[in-house]
């Protein structure tokens, strides 16, 4: 019998108040930030393309767009830790080891793994958020309580009723919930021009023009309702006034505190 693979189980005590901080040295540096923050953008688009779509599922958008992030983080994680990004995050969990490696494999692998999860569970947001610094960029991943912010755009989805209705309430429910869906698909879409916005391609936009940059980023769904956020955050011009010599775990910022604020529902809390 084959030695099974150890699966990782982590904790949110990995992420809670963290974030990631990544230099931004030189040129190539830059460039691999700007391709992941496209990726992401492309993956807006892709869910709102779907969610226009009536016969592709919400749930499919959904997971295609989580795939899409987890597929950026990955790439953070091969070319931070390598390609054995698992073992490490799991060397670390175990307490097997207390590098910064270990510490952004944890992080990483904990908000992937997280992720997945939240296709199958109700009343968690995931409230991420991305800062560009002159030298640096932060990422600080938070899952909330709740299903939306206060600034969230909302829609149906069919598929996720548990409830019997009439046929004829039930044709007109799915055609209420198409018409939620086409209405968010206008928005999330042009959400991928602000990521575009706050992080151009370095070989095109002057540093004065691309040194400062974020978005805070919010979805999650209750029973048969889903919901969408992005919105541009301003980087505290004051952080990090030494450039950072190598990836590791940082506090989360005053940023994260301010979007929490600003944007959770009077009751809702980061987890």
């Amino acid at each position: 019998m084959g030695k099974q693979r150890e699966r990782y189980n982590g904790s949110l005590d990995v992420l809670h108040g963290r974030a990631v901080v990544t230099p931004l040295p030189d040129g190539d540096a830059e460039r691999e930030f700007h391709r992941n923050m496209m990726r992401v953008a492309d993956a807006q688009e892709r869910k709102a393309a779907m969610l226009a779509d009536p016969d592709v599922p919400l749930l499919s958008a959904y997971e295609r767009e989580m795939e899409g992030i987890a597929d950026a983080y990955r790439t953070r994680l091969r070319s931070v830790v390598g390609d054995d990004y698992e073992s490490v995050a799991l060397a670390y969990a175990r307490g097997e080891r207390d590098d910064d490696a270990g510490a952004i494999a944890a992080y990483y692998t904990e908000a992937i793994w997280r992720m997945q999860q939240r296709i199958t569970v109700s009343d968690v947001l995931f409230f991420p958020i991305i800062l560009r610094y002159p030298d640096c960029f932060t990422v600080n991943v938070r899952f909330a309580s709740g299903h939306r912010t206060t600034r969230s755009v909302l829609y149906e989805s069919p598929e996720h009723l548990t409830e019997g209705l009439e046929a004829k309430h039930a044709a007109t429910y799915v055609e209420e919930s198409l018409y939620t869906q086409r209405e968010a698909a206008k928005l999330i879409g042009d959400t991928a021009g602000i990521i575009r916005e706050e992080f151009p391609d370095p070989d095109e936009a002057p540093f004065e023009e691309r040194k400062y940059g974020g978005i805070v980023t919010a979805g999650g769904r209750k029973e048969t309702v889903f919901s969408s956020m992005l919105e541009r955050v301003e980087p505290d011009p004051d952080r990090f006034a030494a450039a950072p010599t190598r990836p590791g775990l940082v506090e989360a910022g005053p940023e994260a505190a301010r979007t929490e604020r600003e944007l959770l529902p009077e009751g809702a809390f980061v987890l």
